[in-house]
């Protein structure tokens, strides 16, 4: 059962566009401390953007933490991380980069959350990196994408989680002169009138909390489930959830990747077309440009906007942070904002299109494929799955 705190002001924020200068705005009017752990954090316009920003923050004597995954960061050269540090940024990075040579299965958990939590008095959650919206070759418009930022009552658990995050990626590095200075414990404020929650996803006491989130959301739902997800993967108990809710007369909808970013991935997760269309599920691909999107609306009152795929990476291996609004006001500008989306760039999925056996061969293959590599990569706990 996850805890929802009532007393926040919660604001949607479409794409870097909207993030990062609020992310700067409140790195500019920080007082004592930063906290900001990413996936990816890139050498490019918005990468640079921020850096200033932080090495602004630390200049002028606050405490700032950057913790960035071995992995998705892996591009980050050594010149760049070594003028925040230069400038009184601390950085570390949560597990080093997949080698191939000594590779071992515990590489896949990646940090791939998105947090930000400034002074415990403001914090942004999201699928959105540090990387600019174009970086993509041949993308237009920018990458379509969410996050929020939160005051109030929900920012005692959220910071609580940051700070704990980072300090056992110091204690596990042995960088215990990393170790931020204690904090008194942060009061649970009210801001606003927003009821909200922050769900996590690890490897120890939160491994489902997400995926069961969703699913109880799902089960509870009376009218109408919008789920935009950039990759899509779900396991047996999500779709029967879904077809569940479709079958009791729910209109689901799912708004999907519609270019190709991760062929094996993409095309496995269409093997499941046929079977939504089957049970009278709408899908809608985005095609405008690239989307990495991974929010949902259910009955216009329920939403959640954050990291987690529904897929297994994300449900199964990685670090993952999801906040969940019961608030009609925000549930009415996602969805608005989704289906203005839907209309302007993407493309319904035809059931007809999906009938022929050269339309599912090739989806199938790489199902199976995907299959195998989730029961190598996930110890066994991979049979939802299947």
């Amino acid at each position: 059962m996850i805890q929802f705190y009532d007393g926040n002001r919660i604001e949607l924020l479409r794409s870097g566009a909207e993030y990062f200068p609020a992310l700067a705005a409140a790195c500019d009017a920080a007082i004592s401390e930063i906290h900001l752990q990413t996936y990816i954090f890139a050498n490019d316009h918005s990468g640079r953007y921020v850096a200033e920003a932080l090495m602004r923050a630390a200049r002028r004597g606050v405490a700032v933490h950057l913790l960035i995954d071995g992995f998705g960061s892996k591009e980050l050269s050594a010149k760049f991380l070594r003028g925040l540090q230069e400038a009184g940024v601390q950085v570390l990075k949560y597990r080093p980069q997949i080698a191939v040579w000594r590779f071992r299965r515990t590489q896949l958990r990646r940090l791939h959350h998105k947090i930000a939590v400034v002074d415990a008095h403001v914090a942004f959650i999201g699928g959105i990196n540090v990387i600019d919206d174009m970086d993509t070759p041949g993308q237009v418009p920018p990458r379509f994408d969410y996050a929020v930022k939160v005051e109030g009552a929900l920012l005692a658990r959220i910071h609580s989680i940051a700070t704990r995050l980072w300090n056992l990626a110091a204690w596990t590095q042995l960088r215990l002169h990393k170790l931020p200075r204690p904090v008194a414990s942060v009061p649970a404020e009210r801001r606003g009138e927003q009821r909200a929650a922050f769900v996590v996803r690890d490897n120890l006491r939160h491994r489902n909390d997400i995926e069961n989130t969703y699913l109880a959301a799902i089960k509870h739902a009376r009218s109408e489930i919008l789920i935009a997800n950039a990759y899509f993967f779900p396991g047996i108990d999500f779709r029967h959830a879904l077809i569940g809710a479709a079958a009791r007369g729910v209109r689901v909808i799912l708004l999907l990747q519609g270019r190709v970013e991760y062929r094996l991935l993409h095309y496995a997760s269409r093997a499941l077309y046929r079977q939504f269309l089957d049970a009278g599920i709408e899908i809608y691909e985005y095609r405008r440009s690239f989307m990495h999107a991974k929010v949902a609306v259910i009955d216009n009152h329920w939403a959640t906007v954050g990291s987690s795929n529904i897929d297994p990476m994300s449900l199964l291996l990685a670090r993952e942070a999801n906040v969940v609004i019961e608030d009609t006001g925000f549930a009415h500008e996602l969805r608005r904002s989704l289906e203005q989306a839907m209309m302007t760039g993407a493309e319904p999925v035809r059931h007809m299109e999906w009938q022929g056996l050269q339309t599912r061969l090739l989806p199938r293959l790489c199902y199976e494929i995907v299959r195998f590599l989730i029961g190598w990569s996930s110890y066994g706990r991979a049979r939802d799955f299947t």
